[in-house]
């Protein structure tokens, strides 16, 4: 030990305690998916707190000089079965009866599961130093280290700090309208049982409404079951805030929700209120499962296989090379299946995985915020079936179940899905996202990250060319832009069992009448051909402006490839929204094709003999002694479109755009409105520019700049992203993701250029790189989602690996043997090479 003590001795003041503030990674390698549970443990530096696997300390070493390391090693406790083990080996656990994690009483997040060792580690020799050691060296050394050590055990990991470990969905709070809640002195009597709802006559997921006794029912659940939205609709006509749900009255309380508070809430006053329309709280009883109840069901539901395997087949765990599962981090299935189909494509793999080892040694000092760092690393953990083994089950017992569970080791991407989603308002939660809305997002970065060498997005990228007809002066305009996926649309009206749909519709509205339940609906069959025929037929546009009749004026427009991509992803518009602008998803099977020839919709550019529309611009709304002010818009109406998801900037387009004429009109804007590439994009007034030097200079947040910046960016676009959005930092980040080809050809900076580089900037940037070839496909992956909205359900893929098709769910991969192509809802495709 005098050794150690003397190395401890010479590198002391490299040794640091963690301070607020300080980043600790001490559940994962920034190389690999190492943790303190893999064979050789985790050693995390003591002077940066970033860790590393066995395999790549010695890396860091070299790198930097740093000889200290906290080891840590965790090896999972034995587990006794008990009274309450169902026999099967898995160790018992009781079933929750809180909406909790981490809790007594919640869901088990298996704490207290693992034995821990920490020591230290002196590097290059790996000399070992354990808390017993530290007792016979000096003073100044035993307090260093130990302070150390202790700092950093006690310290939270990053990756601990990026998610809820203790959280308690019961706390309720005081409801700020119950104190001087208004009732009505209507005479309205609730009897104690019988109750239906006084539009539909539903007889369950019941609410009353605390100021006027109204019973209604409830909202529409993401599977389409629950109520009608009743109970809402009578918020939204009268204001009266607060509902009680029938049926879980007891002495102890109920369920209260107030719906200008939008969430559950205590009512101090219940007793008081409920006496008003003559329910007695103290002689109820409960008929019906609270929301909390509800919700627990729905959370336990969620990680069974059975739920989401192929009906009816026993499906065979799969092992090895590109064969990893991926653990779901909460609500993160939806990048998990994306990120498995894109590491599939061979430009990806060649990027990232073939180059790791140049990825990582010429990364920065702290590669868990490099990029390219955290994609290699992500792409090398699925590709090479280092983490495809089954994961270990202490109750499992190989002599009486010898055949191995389906789960898999599988990775935790969770330094890769703080990374990407750091800044944007969506991806850094845990909530659950749409799967093409991250695709997009995903290739944006990567394209940020490649503005200059091999770009694996190219795969994907292809011209779109859109062909506009005057239908007064029968002259055509070209244009073309840049896309990476192609939107399905689903022509409900050309289902094959049309006949059926609308008997079953029938059938409905009787039962809805009688006050029974709907019988099942079927599901709509659409002819894929169909869905072609609808993305490629003419688009009329009613208000177009031609510069030809100088003009407003009827036109058409079509929609064809000007390059195919070497893969083309499809997504199937599924999502849509009702008669009452509810989201709901089409319950649709189409006959998606394994082979896929689009060569009859490559553009042919302009016609022999086909006249141009002259490139003369529109007159302009406003003269320019006028001043522009700030219009004034329906705060209700924007309200209105951004609680069903809509980014504010496109409300309050859609607002303006439609003259505050209404709900209705708005919201046909926006779904007419939808693909446009500006559609986030902030409001800007006709005779305003958005171009730079235009807009006054204000003073920006030095902290927003520096998130912005970290992000990638330069210091000059974070800038105007910010001064484009009032300083906030949320729609700064939406803004330029949306705005990226635009920066490229901004100023660098704003002092301006020479007039040397001033003459360049005058010449037309060069187009995008895209690659072209034959319009023949063959289908290789497709991604499934199930439940009623993007926001919510559960997110699987099928990879087609030689020839065979496999799933992949979360830590589950296993061989397919029925894949459901008809139910897909984004399509892979490879180009069929002649």
């Amino acid at each position: 030990m005098a050794k150690a003590s003397e190395v401890l001795m010479s590198v002391l003041s490299t040794i640091r305690v963690p301070r607020a503030g300080d980043r600790v990674h001490k559940d994962e390698c920034a190389f690999s998916f190492s943790s303190p549970e893999s064979e050789g443990g985790l050693y995390v530096c003591m002077n940066t707190f970033l860790g590393f696997g066995s395999q790549y300390v010695d890396r860091h070493y070299s790198r930097t000089g740093q000889r200290a390391y906290l080891h840590i090693t965790r090896t999972r406790k034995a587990q006794k079965e008990d009274d309450n083990s169902s026999g099967s080996g898995d160790p018992p656990k009781k079933k929750p009866t809180r909406l909790a994690i981490g809790i007594e009483g919640g869901f088990d997040v298996e704490q207290d599961q693992y034995e821990e060792e920490v020591k230290v580690v002196l590097l290059p020799d790996r000399q070992e130093v354990t808390s017993e050691d530290l007792a016979s060296m000096p003073e100044v050394v035993r307090e260093r280290v130990s302070q150390s050590m202790a700092g950093l055990m006690s310290a939270d990991s990053v990756s601990h700090a990026l998610q809820v470990q203790q959280w308690d969905g019961e706390v309720r709070l005081e409801s700020r309208h119950a104190a001087d809640l208004k009732q009505l002195d209507n005479g309205i009597k609730i009897p104690p049982s019988g109750w239906k709802c006084e539009v539909c006559d539903l007889q369950e997921n019941l609410w009353m409404n605390l100021s006027d006794g109204k019973v209604l029912c409830g909202r529409r659940y993401f599977d389409g079951s629950g109520g009608n939205n009743h109970a809402l609709l009578h918020f939204q006509q009268t204001g009266y805030p607060l509902a009680v749900k029938l049926g879980t009255i007891t002495p102890d309380g109920a369920d209260v929700y107030s719906y200008e508070e939008d969430d559950m809430v205590l009512d101090a006053k219940l007793p008081e209120h409920l006496s008003h329309f003559g329910i007695n709280m103290m002689t109820m009883e409960k008929t019906e499962r609270t929301m909390t109840e509800l919700e627990i069901a729905v959370n336990q539901r969620v990680g069974e296989w059975e739920v989401i395997q192929e009906s009816g087949a026993t499906l065979q765990p799969l092992w090895g090379p590109g064969l990893t599962g991926m653990k779901n981090l909460g609500n993160s299935c939806y990048l998990n299946s994306v990120m498995q189909v894109l590491f599939t494509v061979p430009d990806f793999q060649s990027k990232y995985v073939s180059k790791i080892e140049k990825i990582f040694s010429e990364g920065p000092s702290d590669p868990t915020q490099d990029f390219k760092t955290q994609v290699a690393k992500l792409g090398y953990g699925l590709l090479s079936g280092e983490y495809s083994k089954p994961a270990p089950d202490p109750g499992d017992d190989p002599t009486v179940n010898p055949e191995p569970r389906g789960d898999q080791v599988g990775i935790a991407p969770r330094m890769f899905k703080a990374l990407v989603g750091r800044g944007h308002p969506e991806f850094s939660t845990s909530r659950q996202q749409d799967a093409q809305e991250f695709l997009l997002h995903f290739i944006n970065m990567v394209e940020r990250n490649c503005r200059s060498g091999e770009n694996p997005t190219e795969a994907f990228r292809f011209l779109v060319e859109e062909r506009i007809v005057c239908q007064q002066s029968h002259k055509a305009k070209y244009t073309q832009r840049v896309d990476y996926i192609v939107q399905l649309p689903v022509p409900m009206d050309q289902a094959t069992n049309l006949e059926e749909i609308q008997e079953a519709e029938r059938r409905r509205e009787e039962a809805e009448s009688a006050g029974a339940p709907p019988p099942p609906a079927p599901r709509a069959r659409i002819p894929f051909t169909a869905c072609l025929a609808a993305l490629s037929e003419p688009e009329t546009l009613t208000d177009f402006w031609s510069s030809a009749v100088q003009a407003k004026t009827t036109a058409s427009k079509t929609t064809r490839f000007a390059s195919f991509p070497d893969h083309l992803v499809i997504q199937v518009k599924k999502f849509t929204f009702g008669l009452d602008w509810v989201p709901k998803k089409l319950d649709v099977s189409i006959d998606v094709p394994d082979t896929l020839d689009l060569s009859a919709l490559r553009g042919t550019g302009q016609q022999p003999g086909e006249e141009l529309l002259p490139e003369v611009a529109p007159p302009s709304l406003v003269t320019p002694d006028v001043e522009v002010k700030a219009p004034v818009l329906d705060d209700s109406t924007v309200s209105q479109l951004c609680e069903m998801g809509f980014p504010l900037e496109a409300c309050r387009k859609a607002v303006y755009y439609t003259g505050n004429t209404g709900i209705d009109a708005a919201m046909n804007w926006v779904m007419g409105h939808m693909d446009d590439p500006d559609f986030s994009a902030p409001l800007v007034l006709p005779g305003c520019s958005s171009a730079p030097g235009t807009t006054p200079a204000e003073p920006v947040s030095e902290e927003h700049l520096a998130t912005i910046v970290s992000m990638g960016f330069s210091r000059d676009h974070a800038t105007r992203a910010l001064r484009a959005t009032s300083n906030v930092l949320e729609r700064a980040v939406d803004w330029i993701f949306s705005h990226l080809d635009d920066l490229e050809s901004m100023e660098v900076s704003e002092g301006g250029r020479s007039a040397g580089e001033s003459e360049k900037s005058k010449e037309a940037p060069p187009g995008p790189r895209v690659r072209d070839g034959p319009g023949k496909y063959e289908l290789f992956a497709f991604i499934s989602h199930m439940g009623a909205s993007t926001m919510c359900g559960h997110y699987v893929c099928h990879i087609k690996k030689d020839q065979q098709w496999v799933i992949f769910n979360d830590q589950k991969v296993c061989a397919s043997e029925k894949p459901p192509k008809d139910l897909g809802y984004l399509y892979f495709y490879r180009r069929v090479t002649e």
